[in-house]
């Protein structure tokens, strides 16, 4: 071979590694710049969710000086607190307001004038009273409840500088916020009725309080049934179960199962519990049920995962020392696999908790003020509650939209979280 051939075969080889290295800096760039494409959506989302729903963790507040007459309130001087009940608290605060603006008079004006306080705050006026039967006879300076539209115009959400045609608050109403405003009594504060309420036609007054308890109660049924049966089947199938055709068949079943869409699970709910068995609809329990049926799927396959990775030296030496197969499985076996299956139930339960088609099947769409106190009363979730309120033409349900997904969203990071210390902690080293 001549030196200009070889130079020319050289030649080539260079040129073929210089092209692929080429492509592999195009392919490591073109992934980079794919992943920061991604993460700038992520945060992207995440910032616009923030900025949309943090402002509904505070609720506008209106201070007025509340006569709380003995006339009005208790006349006989008895202090029962089934008269305490009855007394027409919301007219003492209207009250309140025409001594704010004693100018008003018309009657349409007094109506207007009475809808920038809250129509619950009557109510809390009349906890405040129960709570403190010391303050009737006097007149106690007290922040109530701002109406909804009155909140979004304190908080930027509605402009004051447009026309009066074009948001829904009028001139009169914004001249009297103003003044209240100048006079230092009006104030934006933390919103407890988000947290500790049930759901409400008015924004003001709505909560997750009664979504949250429905989805822990739900979690709860879904735990207690899911992780024994699914830990039991893994062990069953993977220690015990001859492998023939019929094993295989419910592999396959399995793991076509946790790729079943969710509203099927839904619908074979509501076919089964409660068409069938005539479990009450929009119940925890019924939702637990199908909750179940799609976790299970999952907690069977993880379980099996981690019953894989166990060593086949640790079953070998608790055989030769003359344990039993059951023994071996629960006193070695399934110790050692028990953070890997931990791992899988907490973030099959996490997909369970973010669930709201099946959930939307077995009617726990329904409106619920009351918070549930037991897995049989009507409930709903905070995914059903996101898309009841996500689907309500007031301005001020789209903060608490997007501040109940905030709250949704914490819990599944805490669930994670919680996977992953689970894991650390119970994790042995063979």
């Amino acid at each position: 071979m001549t030196s200009r051939a070889a130079s020319s075969i050289k030649d080539q080889v260079a040129k073929g590694i210089a092209a692929r290295y080429r492509r592999e800096r195009i392919f490591r760039r073109t992934g980079l710049a794919a992943l920061l494409i991604g993460l700038g959506f992520l945060a992207f989302f995440f910032y616009t969710l923030v900025e949309t729903g943090y402002t509904a963790f505070q609720q506008t507040r209106i201070l007025l000086d509340v006569e709380l007459s003995e006339q009005s309130i208790d006349p006989d001087g008895t202090r029962d607190a089934a008269v305490l009940r009855r007394a027409g608290y919301q007219g003492l605060i209207r009250d309140a307001l025409r001594a704010q603006f004693p100018e008003v008079s018309a009657r349409g004006e007094l109506r207007s004038l009475f809808a920038m306080i809250s129509s619950g705050a009557g109510l809390e006026l009349r906890d405040r009273v129960l709570g403190d039967p010391d303050l009737i006879g006097t007149t106690t300076p007290m922040w109530l409840l701002a109406d909804d539209d009155v909140d979004m115009v304190v908080k930027g959400h509605i402009d004051r500088t447009v026309a009066e045609s074009d948001r829904r608050i009028d001139d009169r109403e914004l001249a009297w916020l103003e003044a209240l405003e100048a006079a230092g009594r009006v104030d934006r504060r933390f919103n407890r009725h988000f947290f500790t309420a049930g759901d409400s036609r008015d924004p003001e007054l709505a909560g997750i309080w009664s979504a949250t308890v429905g989805s822990f109660f739900m979690l709860l049924v879904t735990l207690t049934l899911s992780f024994p049966l699914g830990v039991a089947t893994a062990i069953y199938l993977e220690e015990f179960a001859a492998k023939n055709r019929w094993t295989d068949l419910v592999e396959v079943n399995i793991n076509n199962l946790a790729a079943v869409p969710s509203i099927v699970f839904g619908l074979l709910g509501l076919s089964l519990f409660i068409n069938t068995f005539g479990l009450p609809r929009s119940a925890p329990l019924v939702g637990g049920l199908v909750l179940s049926l799609m976790t299970l799927p999952v907690i069977i396959i993880a379980s099996r995962a981690a019953l894989t990775a166990v060593p086949p030296s640790i079953r070998e030496a608790a055989l030769g020392m003359g344990a039993s197969k059951m023994q071996m499985v629960l006193h070695h076996v399934l110790p050692l696999a028990m953070p890997g299956m931990l791992t899988g139930t907490i973030i099959g339960m996490a997909r369970a908790l973010g669930e709201s088609a099946p959930l939307l099947m077995i009617g726990m769409v329904a409106f619920i003020v009351d918070v549930p106190q037991s897995p049989l009363d009507p409930a709903t979730a905070l995914p059903v509650q996101v898309y009841l309120w996500a689907d309500s033409p007031e301005r001020a349900f789209v903060e608490r939209t997007s501040a109940a997904i905030l709250v949704l969203l914490a819990f599944l990071l805490l669930m994670n979280a919680t996977a992953v210390v689970l894991r650390k902690r119970f994790e042995r080293r063979y």
